[in-house]
């Protein structure tokens, strides 16, 4: 892949992730990025998110039914799970797991992976 030179819209985008502490929507993006430099677009966000994607800096974050979400690569490989707040929309990163999951699995099956997902209120909204 050739890289592309790099502009003011890119390096807000990008520290609009890096500075985000949690997993953001295209629109939370676009918005963070919006406010160091006026002139970013929203297809100029998809494009840098998908480039960034492709450089292996960000991963996607799968939303049943929704927008998905990126957060860093380097906090994604960490084993860790999401919390939604069903008021304001945002997620946010949650430390550890349950455990015990093996003992839900049928007989016979065979646990790969897990994701999970617990949705309330963040404290901004309760």
């Amino acid at each position: 892949m050739t890289q592309q030179r790099t502009t003011k819209q890119f390096e807000a985008i990008r520290k609009a992730i890096d500075s985000a502490g949690r997993p953001l929507s295209i629109e939370e993006i676009h918005d963070v990025a919006s406010r160091t430099v006026e002139t970013v677009g929203q297809r100029t966000v998809y494009r840098v998110v998908r480039q960034l994607q492709d450089e292996g800096m960000i991963v996607g974050v799968s939303v049943p039914n929704g927008s998905d979400r990126y957060e860093l690569a380097s906090i994604a490989s960490k084993h860790h799970h999401h919390f939604h707040c069903k008021a304001c929309d945002r997620f946010f990163d949650v430390d550890g797991c349950p455990g015990g999951l093996k003992k839900m699995v049928p007989k016979g099956f065979v646990l790969e992976h897990h994701d999970l997902t617990l949705s309330g209120l963040c404290a901004a909204c309760a």
